[in-house]
């Protein structure tokens, strides 16, 4: 069954914020700018969570029969608003939040995206494993780089800086020392990283992109 929390959250996808709240990575060479302003976060972060890690949503099963209100309300009626009707929005809500971060991810971006990793579901996939399969501490990186014209993503131990260990000038860092979500997604990295593509700010990993084309 719908949450409340997804309900409220699926309601304010469309006006989602522009703004970056941006953090000095000293140790990782760059700048984080995965997430939004500190207020909108506070305030959406726990619907958004619980979007990333579930799976997708389903109809809920009646707790009575399509008959039970007869004659009042006949059960054909009940059957066609439940199967069709409450299915739909279902169904929409999975397709909205499926289209949802790729949408954020626009023009030149979403193009090289699909150009160097198939589609920007095989991007997710893929440094969401690299995410995964860090040992210790340390960061998911997708990076550009220069000298091939092209994004590429990557893992780091630790500090260890991006740039200064690989070459590639960093777009986008996911943060997996335990510290960075030990204290609500315990030892289950791999939740974490479900619940993290929704505070991403596509905006600024676009203008990242762009200046470091020129």
């Amino acid at each position: 069954m719908l949450s409340r929390a997804a309900c409220r959250c699926a309601a304010a996808l469309p006006a989602w914020p522009a703004r970056a709240a941006r953090f000095k990575g000293t140790a990782a060479g760059a700048d984080r700018a995965v997430l939004l302003s500190s207020s909108t976060s506070r305030r959406l972060l726990p619907a958004l969570a619980s979007l990333g890690s579930r799976q997708k949503h389903s109809l809920p099963d009646l707790s009575y029969d399509y008959g039970a209100l007869e004659p009042h309300i006949n059960a054909q009626i009940m059957q066609l608003h439940h199967s069709k009707h409450h299915a739909a929005y279902v169904n929409n809500l999975n397709t909205a939040e499926e289209k949802y971060q790729e949408a954020l991810a626009k023009g030149e971006l979403l193009e090289a995206i699909k150009r160097d990793f198939g589609s920007f579901e095989k991007f997710k996939e893929k440094l969401t494993t690299v995410s995964v399969g860090v040992q210790g501490s340390g960061w998911g990186w997708l990076g550009f780089d220069k000298e091939l014209g092209c994004l590429r993503i990557a893992a780091c131990p630790n500090q260890d800086p991006l740039q200064g260990t690989t070459g590639l000038i960093p777009l986008l860092g996911i943060d997996v020392w335990e510290h960075a979500y030990y204290l609500q997604y315990k030892n289950v990295r791999p939740d974490y990283l479900k619940a993290i593509w929704n505070v991403i700010n596509w905006e600024n990993v676009t203008e990242r992109y762009t200046a470091c084309k020129k």
